[in-house]
């Protein structure tokens, strides 16, 4: 399996991680009546709860350009160190955005997203180039 397809199997992995990780204090804080019902009212996490939820969103928004990159890569057969460090760039970006962005430091959780972005956009390049 190529590294990148790989990295790309670590990264929904975390997804999911992403997403036990949001749905506890989710739940504790709007409650399971809610979370459990149709949600017809809606209502917006605030504090940690919160940030997880915007975390575990975003990661779903830069997935899908990790995904395009890596199905470039190993469609097109373009691997070389390049890619495969920018996916494990990408997935390391990912790790540490989620605390990052929990914490609420500010500019460090973007520091850190745009660590992602950028190996997602080398790692297009390296393989049409």
């Amino acid at each position: 399996m190529p590294v990148e397809v790989q990295v790309l199997a670590y990264a929904a992995l975390l997804q999911y991680l992403q997403f036990v990780l949001m749905a506890v204090p989710l739940n504790i804080q709007l409650g399971t009546q809610y979370t459990g019902g149709p949600r017809d009212e809606p209502r917006e996490a605030t504090g940690i709860p919160g940030r997880l939820k915007r975390a575990m969103d975003n990661h779903f928004e830069g997935l899908i350009l990790f995904t395009i990159a890596v199905v470039v890569v190993a469609l097109g057969d373009a691997g070389s160190s390049l890619t495969a460090n920018c996916a494990w760039a990408y997935l390391g970006a990912r790790i540490l955005y989620v605390p990052a962005y929990a914490s609420g430091v500010p500019l460090l959780r973007s520091a850190i997203w745009f660590v992602g972005f950028a190996a997602t956009f080398v790692m297009l390049l390296g393989a049409l180039l």
